[in-house]
């Protein structure tokens, strides 16, 4: 059984009000009928342009943002007939690391707080043992315990973006949205996070929908990937397929538009 399984997943955003009344001008179909299997262990990529619905897509599966219809299962668990309670215990397998590495710390939060609030509101720990997770935790991802005291703004943001990246990984969730994780990051930079997000799957056994509109990036990470366009899947498959002998015209337009980036 997949890990992830979505069924007709749909989200309807109605527009602003007629200026005539009589409610919504009309509505955006952000996600329109999506249809997914994510296996456990592996990578699925999302991509496509700009307001193609991926980040939407992304958040509905985590139920940060509620669909119109449609069905979520995870791990074989109905996530739309959670009440409250259920869905807070099921968010410690499901995490986000967000696409901006400025605007999702708390830039009043010391590096040991920001991760560490997980634990607290998830774990009966003491101080102590949750300050050892924390700095564990920033071993996993590149950094060392000399940041515990500091603050978001005293780091680089490819360093912000390690510290998102520990914070999702405290509760060792086994699946993970990566959301435009590298997209506000120089290549370099974003380069070094997508090496460590597959050093951290192996390690981890994570499971990532990670989300993204360039190619190559995908390329590199992903086992399959699934092909979004104004709101729809258009077309899904294994990597080597979908890059090489692609079907849809709008994934050869991608694969067209996107220059190779040098990932080692």
């Amino acid at each position: 059984m997949p890990l992830l399984q979505i069924r007709n997943l749909t989200r309807v955003f109605p527009l602003g009000e007629s200026i005539f009344g009589g409610g919504a001008k009309g509505e955006v179909r952000a996600v329109d009928d999506v249809s997914l299997d994510i296996e456990s262990g592996e990578t699925l990529g999302l991509v496509g342009e700009s307001g193609s619905g991926k980040s939407t897509l992304g958040r509905l599966v985590l139920r940060l943002i509620e669909p119109t219809s449609g069905s979520i299962r995870f791990n074989g668990r109905d996530l739309l007939a959670a009440d409250h309670g259920q869905m807070r215990r099921l968010r410690r397998d499901m995490q986000i690391i967000f696409q901006d590495p400025f605007g999702s710390l708390d830039p009043r939060m010391r590096v040991e707080d920001v991760i560490g609030e997980p634990l607290i509101i998830h774990e009966n720990m003491s101080a102590s043992g949750r300050r050892a997770r924390v700095a564990e935790l920033l071993r996993a991802v590149g950094l060392d315990q000399s940041a515990l005291p500091r603050f978001p703004h005293e780091f680089s943001g490819g360093q912000r973006q390690r510290i998102g990246i520990a914070r999702a990984l405290a509760l060792r969730p086994r699946f993970m949205v990566a959301d435009e994780p590298v997209s506000a990051l120089d290549v370099s930079v974003g380069a070094q996070i997508v090496n460590l997000l597959a050093q951290l799957q192996r390690e981890f056994g994570l499971t990532y929908l990670f989300i993204s509109h360039s190619m190559p990036v995908v390329r590199y990470l992903a086992t399959r990937i699934a092909v979004m366009y104004r709101g729809k899947i258009v077309e899904v498959g294994a990597t080597e397929q979908i890059t090489s002998t692609p079907s849809h015209p709008y994934t050869k337009s991608l694969l067209a538009a996107t220059p190779e980036m040098e990932i080692a």
